[in-house]
């Protein structure tokens, strides 16, 4: 059977507190760093590999500049290394992820990085998991970065 994009948050029903990640993990990528080349994004990521943000931000140049191997894998990295973060600061697989909290912006850029990627390589299945994560986190997260477009 095959997972579909959920509408309610929360797979379990339970109720969990939201996890806001401290502001030394706010990612060090800006609006005007996001659009910066690959070396720089590199470079950003090797600085500090722990920055899903700058994980994902590397990740969507990638997908940008046709490297779609390279992007989804860049993704995966940022991915774990945000839920590693989320985990370490009390999240459990499920609950509110606050999109407006800044610090938590880089994990959920990974996820949706991801997102991105596993379209661009056919992976649906990932997709929709990857989906329903953000939603779970929170409903705002997917619209903000348009992944609902397609």
């Amino acid at each position: 059977m095959n997972e579909h994009i959920r509408n309610g948050r929360d797979l379990f029903g339970a109720t969990h507190p939201e996890v806001r990640l401290p502001e030394e993990l706010r990612t060090a990528v800006t609006a005007d760093v996001a659009g910066a080349d690959i070396e720089t994004l590199e470079a950003l990521a090797e600085a500090n590999p722990k920055d899903s943000g700058a994980w994902a931000a590397l990740a969507n140049r990638h997908l940008a500049a046709g490297n779609a191997i390279t992007g989804y894998a860049c993704a995966r990295t940022g991915y774990h290394r945000g839920l590693d973060a989320l985990r370490a600061h009390g999240w459990r697989g499920t609950g509110p992820v606050p999109w407006d909290h800044l610090p938590n912006r880089g994990v959920l850029r990974a996820i949706g990085a991801l997102v991105s990627a596993a379209r661009v390589i056919g992976e649906d299945e990932e997709v929709t998991r990857c989906l329903n994560l953000l939603h779970d986190c929170d409903p705002a997260a997917a619209p903000a970065m348009r992944l609902l477009d397609n």
